[in-house]
C-alpha cells in the first residue's frame, strides 16, 4: 500500500466516524420542534428552584454530579447550552431519555417534578 492510499484510507475512516457521531447527535439536538415549543407551565420562582434542586440531587446527581459538572462519561449540565435550551426541549429529554448516551427516561416522575428540575437546571 502506498503512502497516498494509506492517507486516503485514514481520511475516509475519520470522515465516517464524524458522520456516525453527528447522526447520533446530542439529545438536545434531536428534540422535535413541536416539543421545543412547549412552555414551562410552572412558575420559575425560588420555591420551584429549591424543589428542583432537591429532585436533581436525588435523580440526576448520581450520574451528573452534585454540582452538575459531569465526568468523563456523563456531560455537564451546568453549561450555557443547557441554560439557553428551550424548556420544552429539556422536558422532552427528561421524559424520553437517550439510550445511545446512556441516559434513562424520567417519565416515572410526575410532570410538575420534571418541570421543577428544569427550573433548577436553567438556574445553574
Amino acid at each position: 500500500m502506498t503512502r497516498r492510499s494509506i492517507h486516503l484510507v485514514a481520511v475516509l475512516l475519520c470522515s465516517s466516524a464524524i458522520v456516525l457521531a453527528a447522526s447520533k447527535g446530542l439529545p438536545l439536538q434531536r428534540v422535535p420542534i413541536s416539543a421545543q415549543q412547549r412552555a414551562n407551565p410552572i412558575d420559575t420562582n425560588d420555591d420551584n428552584r429549591r424543589a428542583g434542586r432537591k429532585l436533581f440531587l436525588q435523580e440526576c446527581a448520581p450520574c451528573h454530579g452534585r454540582e452538575a459538572l459531569g465526568n468523563r462519561r456523563v456531560p455537564p449540565l451546568a453549561t450555557p447550552m443547557v441554560r439557553q435550551a428551550k424548556p420544552g426541549a429539556l422536558f422532552w429529554v427528561l421524559r424520553n431519555g437517550s439510550l445511545c448516551h446512556g441516559m434513562p427516561s424520567f417519565a416515572h416522575l410526575p410532570e410538575d417534578m420534571r418541570w421543577q428540575i428544569i427550573v433548577f437546571l436553567k438556574s445553574l
